[in-house]
């Protein structure tokens, strides 16, 4: 999780954890369907307003860090060092991603979410936003527009890679797959830019988008 700079963002983003903390609690001891807003906010000792500046759903508290997620996939490729390809950058960060929600403490939270048709549905929808955050870094880190689809399909690869690792025996092995298959992928897409630092530049694929 980022770390916020500052008393007030330090503060705020301590009352999101410990809301986000009493709601899971809640949640594996009764059920998601059976717990409330209302008994969520009691819980963290919040008003329901103050539950709502935090999050915008119910769904959202199980998914605590998803804008955290999103914003570190999207910083792998604008922010990595000036001679480290895109692929093994965004690999590094799903590795590190995929060992966070892979522990034995994550597998009754992935039950609980395979359980509930809402919170599938949230997930396949923050999946979706995901990618297209992430095709539209890769897009400008290219110098192409946000909608070609080689861009948008290897996004896709990417984010598809954290459920599938997830759920495998060794899920970093598994992240390390995937990639081989994404890094080939990226080569045949954008043959003049395997390397950050290439001086060559890409070119849209023949099947880009508009």
């Amino acid at each position: 999780m980022t770390v916020p700079s500052g008393r007030r963002e330090r503060k705020k983003a301590a009352t999101r954890q410990k809301i986000a903390d009493a709601a899971l609690r809640l949640f594996l001891e009764r059920g998601y369907d059976a717990v409330g807003i209302r008994e969520v906010a009691a819980e963290a000792d919040v008003a329901v307003t103050t539950l709502f500046s935090h999050f915008a759903s119910k769904e959202a508290l199980v998914f605590e860090q998803d804008e955290d997620f999103e914003k570190r996939l999207a910083r792998a490729v604008s922010g990595r060092g000036p001679d480290e390809p895109c692929i093994p950058a965004l690999r590094r960060e799903m590795r590190a991603m995929v060992r966070h929600c892979a522990g034995d403490d994550a597998a009754p939270i992935w039950r609980m979410i395979d359980e509930s048709p809402a919170l599938r549905e949230y997930e396949g929808a923050m999946r979706l936003r995901h990618a297209e955050s992430l095709a539209t870094a890769i897009a400008a880190d290219l110098g192409l527009s946000p909608t070609t689809t080689a861009c948008r399909s290897i996004a896709r690869f990417v984010i598809d890679a954290h459920s599938l690792a997830r759920e495998a025996a060794d899920p970093e092995a598994a992240v390390d797959e995937i990639f081989r298959m994404i890094e080939a992928a990226w080569e045949v897409a954008f043959p003049l830019r395997k390397d950050k630092d290439n001086e060559q530049t890409a070119q849209p694929p023949a099947v880009g988008g508009a």
